[in-house]
Parts: C-alpha cells; sequence; structure tokens
C-alpha cells in the first residue's frame, strides 16, 4: 500500500496532490448517490436522513436541533464515505491523510466556537470562555489538544485499517481479506459515528445556557417590570 500523498497536477500554480482529487471524487461520489436516491429512492433518502438526525439528537441536549445538522450531518456522511471509498479498487480514503483530518478537526473546532457565539453573544460566550481570566492559557491549550485528538484519532484508525486489510490481502488467500475488509467497513462507520457525536457534544456544551443565570436574569426583568408599573401607577 502506498502512504505517500504525490503532487499529481498544479491547478492556478497551486500544487494539487492525490488526496484532494480523492476528496473531489467522495464529493462527486455523495452528490451523485444523493441525486439517484432523490430520484429514485425519495423514501430511502428520508430514511437516511432522519438516522442521521437520530444521531445528532442523540448527542446534544439543546432545545433547537435544526441549526446544527446541515454541519454534522455533513460531517458524518463525508468523513463515513471518506473512510469506505478505499474499498474500491485504485481508491484512497482521504482521511487517510493527516492534512484532512487536521482541516476536519479545525472545522470542528471554529464551528463550536461560532455556534456558541451566535447563541450566547460575542462577549458573555468570551467571558464565559476564560472565567477567570488566568485560566486562559490552560483553555487555549485545551482548544489545541481538543484538535490534535479529533485528528489523530480518525486518521491513525482510518490509515490502520486500510494497512491492515492491504497486508492481509498480501500474505493469505481470499476469504480472510474479505473478513478483513468488512472489519475495516465497519470501523470506518463507527468512526465517522464517534467523530460526528464528538462534535455534536462540543457544540452541545459551547451553547448550553445556564439555567441560574436565565433565572436571575428573568427575576430581574420581573423586578423591573413591576418597579415600572409602579412608577406609573
Amino acid at each position: 500500500m502506498d502512504l505517500s500523498h504525490p503532487i499529481l497536477f498544479y491547478l492556478a500554480g497551486i500544487p494539487v496532490r492525490d488526496t484532494v482529487v480523492y476528496t473531489w471524487i467522495t464529493m462527486g461520489v455523495i452528490v451523485g448517490i444523493v441525486l439517484i436516491l432523490k430520484v429514485f429512492k425519495p423514501n430511502l433518502l428520508e430514511m437516511i436522513l432522519e438516522a442521521v438526525i437520530s444521531v445528532v439528537d442523540d448527542a446534544m441536549d439543546v432545545d433547537e436541533l435544526h441549526p446544527y445538522i446541515p454541519l454534522l450531518g455533513s460531517l458524518l456522511i463525508f468523513v463515513m464515505t471518506a473512510n469506505l471509498i478505499s474499498i474500491l479498487p485504485g481508491m484512497k480514503s482521504p482521511t487517510s491523510d493527516l492534512n484532512t483530518t487536521v482541516a476536519l478537526a479545525l472545522v470542528v473546532v471554529f464551528s463550536v466556537h461560532i455556534y456558541g457565539m451566535m447563541k450566547k453573544g460575542v462577549w458573555k460566550y468570551l467571558k464565559e470562555f476564560a472565567s477567570p481570566i488566568f485560566m486562559l492559557p490552560i483553555e487555549l491549550i485545551g482548544q489545541l489538544s481538543r484538535t490534535l485528538s479529533l485528528s489523530l484519532r480518525l486518521f491513525g484508525n482510518v490509515l490502520s485499517g486500510d494497512l491492515i486489510v492491504a497486508i492481509v490481502f498480501s500474505i493469505i488467500p481470499m476469504v480472510v481479506p474479505i473478513a478483513m475488509t468488512v472489519l475495516s467497513m465497519v470501523t470506518s462507520i463507527l468512526q465517522a459515528y464517534v467523530l460526528t457525536t464528538l462534535a455534536a457534544l462540543f457544540i452541545s456544551s459551547a451553547v448550553e445556557i445556564n439555567e441560574e443565570d436565565e433565572k436571575m436574569k428573568a427575576e430581574k426583568k420581573s423586578k423591573k417590570r413591576l418597579k415600572e408599573k409602579k412608577g406609573t401607577v
């Protein structure tokens, strides 16, 4: 199995490696499958969507789920397809390249903060992010370790699965490699599920609003309204 990622061509002076091409192919496969299912099997497409929503719903404790479905659903479907595409002859998993997994992890980490700011407001989220202020370095280290953990976990599991299947194929007759391929497929699906679940948990923790703070705000508003009413009487 070739672990290198050579440059295939240049696009406007930018080198394009095979990982990028395999990523484009993965995206094309996803779009193609969705269009085919939309025309011929719309019920199956609806079932897949419901399954994706169920995965996200199980991981998130939020009142409104819909704002997070596009990101988390796309992440689940893309990573699953990217992990599985290596079973096709001549194909490599884009997620077997550390660059891809780091990029996915960065998308997750930045999305966590963006959703948190959208939900709580920029100032309140940043204040909660490093409260007290001396915790800021620790929080930054935590964010860095989270990114590395997400990317290395996915990269290591996908690459090791592809390597095991390739080695077994080269030294053992056909029956065992087929079983290993099935095991690799199951592992690929589980890795996509784990990554999406972790992303959902991170986002859920970022957008979670402290119930006590909300009660205090509500009490202050009610007291303010009573004072205004008394002032008008």
